[in-house]
């Protein structure tokens, strides 16, 4: 009897990036396990399909919250799951200033697959949607025997308003220190500058000075009395 199941993905497209900057940074991870980062996963409206060993199924997973690598043999599956147990899955971005986006967080169950091709689809508006292949998952008895369905999650509008307001708001903390730090920087320098100048000019009056005192030395004049 068959106790966990291998999940693998058949295809993920994201619709959106959470990072105004640079290319997001996607991986997916189980509470309590490592993550596994999606490297190719960078471009939006790209449907990207996994036809066995891609480049994250190369022997490593990615412990990314930690920064760490751990290794580990044959890891073409994505997760495993327990026939008689959910866990709670999810995708995320990658976020270098605060808690890391979330695409889509839910119970992942052995037997949301549907058969006979043990797929499942999952889909978020305006984040992203998968597609996992389970291939053991239909036999469980509480598999469904309908053809596959999206799962809509519903997306917590609250939750992303949050989370842009306190980017925008992080974003204007940095550009206004960086703002006053080269204001501050531009001032300092020009006052250096202007001191500078000042004993440049005054080293030049006294040489002025010094060589006239040498040139009435040299004719032999003296002070008039």
């Amino acid at each position: 009897l068959i106790s966990s199941f291998e999940v693998t993905l058949d295809s993920i497209e994201i619709f959106r990036t959470h990072d105004w900057i640079s290319k997001p940074t996607v991986y997916f991870e189980c509470k309590g396990e490592n993550a596994t980062l999606l490297p190719d996963v960078t471009k939006i409206n790209v449907v990207y399909s996994f036809k066995g060993q891609e480049s994250w199924q190369g022997g490593f997973r990615w412990s990314v919250r930690l920064l760490a690598v751990s290794v580990k043999t044959a890891v073409a599956p994505l997760t495993q799951l327990d026939g008689k147990k959910c866990k709670r899955c999810g995708f995320y971005e990658k976020d270098v200033i605060k808690t890391d986006d979330v695409y889509a967080e839910w119970e992942f169950c052995a037997t949301d697959f549907e058969p006979p091709a043990g797929k499942y689809i999952l889909f978020k508006e305006n984040q992203l949607n998968v597609t996992f292949h389970c291939q053991e998952c239909p036999s469980l008895p509480g598999a469904s025997n309908a053809t596959p369905e999206k799962r809509n999650i519903e997306d917590d509008d609250d939750d992303d308003d949050d989370g842009k307001g306190l980017r925008i708001f992080i974003i204007l903390v940095i550009t206004a220190v960086v703002s006053t730090v080269t204001i501050i920087g531009l001032v300092m320098a020009n006052k250096h500058w202007q001191k500078k100048k000042r004993q440049q000019d005054q080293a030049r009056f006294l040489k002025l000075f010094e060589e006239g005192d040498d040139i009435e030395d040299e004719l032999g004049l003296g002070t008039v009395i």
